[in-house]
């Protein structure tokens, strides 16, 4: 079995988590799978090797290596929905973003969905949960940042073609205002559409985690993959990724206040 995330420690407040990068499927799962799920299209395609900038700013990593097929991270363990009325993706997803199913049978075999919290969500949350302590305790303050993308079209989930860099901070709850606004400021600066709180507002992670009374301030990041890839084949764009990554690089730099 490989490892369920790889983490890297930084030397400032900033933590990077991405949960939805990971490829690895597990032998007993694939084998039940659709030839559309094996492929696991809805993958949030080289974000870590977008952010691998980061490590040059001080920030710790935290990466997920298996697909979100397995279980998504970025979902509450009970399941809860994130947009009550519209289309839920779910902890476990039995059909793709385009509504194409993943398994040949959507019957899960008996302890299944626990074992999966138990071996892949569990471990990932808990390294969240103690880095941000240990930030705090070091620095009086921790910054979480969870990095995704998705495609640029997706009719099922939303209308029409998504701004490029889409901020969420659960309706300016998850972290400080003044945080959010030089994070929104720097995006609007580069030369990308971006918005802050619409239809991605922040998933579980920034949900759960974001606790600025704390002193936890945590964002989310959703980039429309036409931003750094080629979304037909998946393929990495060198020339595209190093003009987004200046772009990142200041607005993570706006949110750490450098």
């Amino acid at each position: 079995m490989s490892p369920v995330f790889n983490a890297v420690t930084g030397d400032t407040p900033l933590l990077i988590s991405v949960p939805h990068d990971g490829r690895e499927l597990p032998a007993g799962m694939v084998a039940r799978m659709t030839e559309v799920g094996r492929s696991i299209p809805d993958s949030d395609w080289h974000v870590a090797r977008l952010y691998e900038f980061a490590a040059e700013l001080g920030a710790s990593m935290v990466v997920a290596n298996y697909s979100r097929y397995v279980v998504d991270l970025n979902r509450a363990a009970d399941d809860d929905a994130l947009y009550p009325g519209q289309v839920a993706t779910g902890l476990f997803p039995q059909q793709t973003f385009a509504g194409e199913a993943i398994y040949r049978d959507d019957e899960f075999v008996d302890g299944e969905r626990e074992e999966r919290l138990r071996k892949y969500w569990a471990p990932y949350h808990q390294h969240i949960q103690t880095t941000l302590d240990a930030l705090r305790e070091k620095y009086g303050y921790a910054l979480l940042w969870d990095a995704h993308s998705i495609s640029s079209i997706v009719p099922r989930l939303f209308d029409g073609e998504l701004p490029q860099l889409n901020l969420g901070s659960n309706g300016g709850t998850s972290c400080a205002k003044q945080l959010e606004c030089a994070v929104a400021e720097a995006a609007d600066d580069s030369p990308y559409s971006a918005v802050v709180n619409a239809r991605f507002k922040g998933g579980y992670i920034t949900r759960n985690y974001g606790d600025p009374e704390n002193h936890i301030h945590a964002l989310q990041l959703e980039i429309a993959q036409r931003a750094y890839m080629n979304e037909k084949t998946h393929a990495f764009d060198d020339i595209k990724a190093a003009r987004l990554q200046g772009a990142l690089k200041n607005m993570l730099l706006a949110y750490s206040g450098r």
